[in-house]
């Protein structure tokens, strides 16, 4: 029986997490849970499941988060929270011995250089499908003998548009994913495409490959999830519903294989599956993140950081789409040196938060 404290447990991970749990009464057990302000939704979860220890991080704070992360009672913390909150937090987890199901993007694009020596393939479980995927079809593989790590895009609702058009383009109309139900942040992300360049960033992280070994395809149908292509040129693929809660169960199971409450796919029911070169001149988030991976450092952390800003300021109807785009692409060109701790990475993060606008203002420097 793995006991499971679930960080972000009133979100979209979070509560298809539970539905994980209810599906494996015998493998899972609750034992504490943390959201950041939902309260009634909060108690709710933990009437249910018989959970003693909560928090509200709003309310609450970092303290509380780092006391459930390490927690005796837990063998395995998700890390499902938006935003860089979830860093140390998995830091903390990592260092008291627990396993961690990680679904936070900002964790490993912001503090891979910190989280991944502390880690292993036993320890750090992606829960993303794309990386939860290349995990599956690595699985008694040497990495050394992978030529490519291909992660699989949707496109998003703008696929098929040009620069100029998403320069009008809504939230509404960004908000529309065609495959997705995701929270806002994310589903912003996946607009932009700058998803995939976080999605990027981590891969090089999870799996020890270069940047440049990590391609991006669109594939509309979102049933690939991921590929990767060994040096005797065959692929492999994982394949099923654009659903979480394979990848969920897969995290704080596998590579045991247990019925799911996933949705089933059967090959038959897509017979037309489409894979399609990137239009890297219309959406260029995720050459932007790969570039930001090569010169390393902070640079990834202060990318990741004015993207966020921007996207949830474009949430509020502050900026336009495109700025977004423009505020990322612009802090390449910045600055941005000291070692990689995680106290740099903390003020560095807080610096981009405070200037971010500057770079999202069209016709700055």
């Amino acid at each position: 029986m793995k006991r499971v404290a679930i960080l972000g447990s009133t979100g979209s991970i979070g509560t298809q997490t539970l539905d994980v749990v209810r599906a494996n009464p015998g493998a899972l057990e609750v034992v504490a849970l943390a959201a950041r302000s939902s309260a009634d939704e909060l108690d709710a979860q933990a009437a249910e499941f018989r959970v003693a220890k909560t928090a509200l991080f709003d309310k609450d704070g970092m303290a509380a988060l780092l006391d459930i992360a390490t927690d005796p009672e837990v063998d395995v913390v998700v890390v499902s929270v938006s935003g860089m909150i979830g860093l140390e937090p998995t830091l903390a987890a990592l260092d008291a011995g627990k396993a961690v199901a990680l679904a936070s993007k900002e964790v490993l694009v912001a503090g891979g250089e910190i989280v991944m020596p502390k880690a292993s393939v036993e320890t750090l479980r992606p829960i993303d499908s794309e990386h939860s995927a290349v995990l599956q079809c690595l699985q008694g593989e040497k990495i050394g003998q992978v030529e490519r790590i291909i992660l699989t895009a949707s496109g998003g609702p703008f696929r098929g548009w040009d620069r100029g058009m998403l320069e009008n383009a809504t939230l509404e109309q960004a908000l529309a994913h065609p495959t997705w139900h995701m929270g806002g942040k994310i589903t912003i992300d996946s607009a932009t495409l700058m998803n995939k360049g976080l999605e990027l960033i981590e891969a090089t992280w999870l799996f020890g490959v270069a940047p440049d070994m990590v391609d991006i395809v669109v594939h509309p149908q979102s049933i690939i999830h991921s590929m990767v292509k060994f040096r005797d040129g065959s692929v492999l693929g994982q394949m099923g519903q654009p659903n979480m809660k394979l990848p969920i169960q897969y995290a704080l199971l596998g590579p045991e294989r247990v019925p799911s409450p996933a949705p089933q796919w059967n090959p038959a029911d897509s017979p037309n599956l489409e894979l399609l070169p990137l239009d890297e001149s219309t959406f260029s988030l995720p050459g932007v993140a790969r570039e930001a991976m090569r010169l390393g450092g902070l640079t990834p952390t202060y990318m990741n950081a004015v993207n966020e800003e921007a996207a949830n300021a474009f949430l509020r109807g502050e900026i336009g789409f495109m700025d977004i785009t423009r505020a990322c692409e612009r802090s390449l060109g910045l600055p941005i040196k000291g070692d990689v701790t995680l106290e740099s990475i903390l003020a560095c993060d807080a610096e981009a938060r405070a200037n971010w606008k500057t770079l999202a203002t069209p016709g700055n420097v």
